[in-house]
């Protein structure tokens, strides 16, 4: 029986991940952490053994004796947010990594699964390369690529197996939509519920690839468990490119109605494409959910949700320079 560490096990990644490997390999036993700050217990399977706890302050080493695989998908990726955020930023990407890296070497897993981000490459020149120069230009991106450095030395000198994955705008069911800086089309449904109208950061031209969860949960199963994927670095998610005034379209289109606001422009990389190529060479991903249909399942579910609060910093740790529209009135 396979033991697995699940940490951020209620957000979108861990708690669907969870919930995959339940179904197709129910001997294994789960063990989820979460601190709750961004996901939601309901999203946990029960049968997980779910400890709440805080990777950057509380203990969690005992919990990774015998592990298998651990999924390390915990973070607070507001990227937008992050030059605001700095101290915070850094804690609970960086630090709370550094703490399961720890606990990984002590207890000798069997392979760390870390999802890294596309904030990693910055500018660059799309499609961004996995061999290509890491430029962040937030804090958030030199956070994800100082935990990836962090786990590349750990399994140069402690001999750590382990996988970086860098996804892509994921998105589905179980998404937090109560955060507005963080998951655009997640904010855009809560924005809809509302009756609020879609908000856009500039012209709306800027472009991603926007992944269904869906398509990465086999991926990120063999990202744990296929000798392939041992000590690589995998862009993992859609090959399919988006403007964001084309993905607010979708949905609209998807719902049957939306208005869109546009908001003063961010400091944000234009466009963040990824390359596919080692994805479909060493984890078998393939990109089969259309933007649209992936919507429409996560409004289906959305439209279903309670009426939670949405998650609004009270005070910033730097005021200076922050956006109008997330400045506190």
């Amino acid at each position: 029986m396979k033991k697995i560490i699940i940490t951020g096990v209620a957000g979108l990644l861990g708690s669907r991940m969870a919930e995959w490997v339940l179904e197709n390999h129910p001997s294994c036993h789960i063990i989820g952490i979460d601190d709750l700050s961004g996901g939601y217990k309901e999203h946990v399977p029960t049968q997980v053994e779910f400890h709440a706890l805080d990777l950057a302050k509380d203990e969690i080493s005992s919990l990774f004796n015998g592990g298998d695989i651990v999924y390390h998908f915990a973070a607070y990726a507001a990227e937008g947010l992050s030059p605001f955020i700095r101290k915070f930023n850094y804690s609970c990407n960086l630090v709370a990594t550094a703490n399961v890296v720890n606990a990984c070497i002590e207890h000798q897993v069997g392979r760390l699964v870390f999802t890294s981000s596309m904030a990693v490459y910055g500018v660059g020149t799309p499609p961004f390369q996995e061999t290509d120069i890491s430029s962040p230009i937030d804090p958030y991106g030199v956070a994800k690529f100082a935990c990836e450095m962090d786990i590349r030395i750990a399994g140069e000198q402690h001999d750590l197996d382990w996988c970086i994955i860098r996804p892509h705008n994921v998105y589905g069911r179980n998404q937090n939509i109560w955060d507005r800086y963080r998951n655009v089309l997640g904010i855009w449904m809560y924005q809809y519920k509302k009756g609020l109208p879609f908000t856009i950061f500039g012209d709306g031209s800027q472009q991603r690839a926007f992944s269904s969860i869906d398509d990465c949960l086999v991926p990120l199963w063999k990202a744990g468990t296929d000798p392939r994927a041992s000590k690589q670095i995998i862009n993992i998610g859609s090959w399919k490119y988006y403007s964001i005034k084309e993905a607010s379209e979708v949905l609209k289109k998807v719902i049957g109605d939306g208005d869109t606001k546009h908001e003063e422009a961010r400091h944000e990389v234009k466009d963040a494409l990824p390359s596919h190529e080692k994805s479909v060479q060493l984890l078998d991903y393939e990109d089969k959910t259309s933007l649209e249909a992936g919507l429409r399942d996560m409004w289906n579910w959305a439209k279903n949700q309670p009426d939670r609060p949405q998650k609004s910093w009270d005070s910033y740790e730097l005021e200076k320079g922050i956006y109008d529209f997330w400045k506190n009135k």
